[in-house]
């Protein structure tokens, strides 16, 4: 029998973030329990082939195992180009 451990799946936008508490057996990687969370159906616009996904803001691989506590954060992809952005700002 193998033991759970408790995680968070996190996805945010500019209105609102949702976090999703769930526990999750041991052997499940990023991708099962970002399914098992079931924000994939509250946001249909997460794409796992597109979207990045980090463990605490460090970019990780669906594939990767958890650990009690692990905070699975899902990015959205980028609008502008933060070079762009920081140019601009310097500029003013």
């Amino acid at each position: 029998m193998n033991k759970t451990i408790h995680i968070e799946v996190i996805y945010a936008l500019p209105e609102k973030q949702t976090c999703i508490s769930l526990d999750v057996d041991t052997l499940d990687n990023v991708e099962n329990a970002i399914k098992k969370s079931g924000i994939l159906q509250k946001f249909p616009e997460i794409d796992l082939q597109k979207n990045q996904v980090g463990i605490f803001s460090q970019k990780a691989k669906l594939t990767d195992k958890l650990h009690e506590g692990d905070r699975i954060e899902i990015y959205r992809p980028l609008t502008a180009n933060p070079r762009e952005i920081r140019r601009r700002r310097a500029q003013r």
